[in-house]
């Protein structure tokens, strides 16, 4: 289906059952250069949830999270966004509904924050449109959410880290997206702003997946985990499930302690495990 007969974002067909709305990853994988970076992964993310993919480094988490976008395509399986696969629902539709943030963002033009916040907005325009006065509201709003209305005129590339990352979380929330997809958002973020900005995350009424490496992080503030190791699914549950001391010596290789707090757990790092 072409974008210009696609359903408007927040529309259903009558026809999707309830299992097959949403966004859905169906046994995909992903082949580069002969080899397989992720293998026969089955996710359904659910309304208003917040999934956390947790693995280490080379484990699958980012091309995962970039199959779910549509900005690549599976070697085999199938992503689908209301029963519909990703290149069929169309480009345009797409965008309207899913807003990724990646883990490094970078520009040569001049633009301020309030510029790249804007740009969120580009998938509910037609081309050469000015903005209007839903998408100002949608930019002050996100401005706003991520602390950043102060530095709204500010030059993007006088921002720190910290600060590009929340501007880049606030370009997503401008989108108004219903699916969300980070990728280590917290990466340069002091511990306030890491948990100011997962309390935002989790607090939104949204689909959401994160790729994240702190584990305490992922208890706190993820409904469901999905532990990757070496491209395939290894654990799936709730952090309580999931988070076990036999489970992360096998995946990161560390002796942990694992205690529980009202609602999750928490986990003390003792020392790398022994080798056999």
């Amino acid at each position: 289906m072409n974008d210009s007969t696609a359903e408007a974002p927040g529309t259903e067909s009558a026809a999707t059952p309830e299992w097959a709305s949403g966004l859905r990853a169906d046994r995909v994988s992903r082949r580069t250069s002969g080899r397989l970076i992720v293998d026969g992964v089955t996710l359904t993310l659910r309304p208003g949830e917040t999934v956390g993919l947790l693995g280490p480094n080379g484990s699958g988490k980012s091309t995962l999270l970039r199959l779910l976008a549509g900005i690549l395509a599976p070697s085999s399986g199938v992503v689908t966004l209301d029963g519909r696969a990703l290149p069929e629902a169309g480009r345009r539709a797409t965008a309207r509904r899913i807003a990724t943030v990646e883990q490094h963002a970078h520009t040569q033009t001049e633009l301020t924050v309030r510029e790249v916040v804007a740009l969120g907005r580009i998938p509910h325009r037609r081309a050469w449109a000015s903005a209007s006065a839903t998408d100002t509201r949608a930019v002050d709003a996100a401005l706003e959410r991520t602390g950043l209305t102060d530095r709204a005129g500010q030059s993007w590339h006088t921002l720190s880290g910290g600060e590009r990352q929340r501007t880049q979380i606030a370009r997503a929330l401008a989108q108004e997206p219903r699916e969300l997809l980070l990728d280590e958002p917290t990466n340069h973020l002091d511990i306030q702003h890491q948990l100011d900005l997962l309390d935002l995350v989790a607090g939104l009424p949204i689909g959401t997946v994160i790729a994240l490496h702190d584990l305490n992080l992922a208890a706190m503030y993820c409904d469901r985990l999905l532990v990757l190791r070496e491209g395939h699914v290894l654990a799936e549950g709730t952090p309580g499930q999931v988070l076990t001391p036999s489970l992360i010596k096998r995946v990161y290789d560390v002796e942990a302690d694992v205690t529980h707090d009202p609602g999750h757990p928490v986990i003390r790092f003792l020392r790398r495990a022994r080798k056999r």
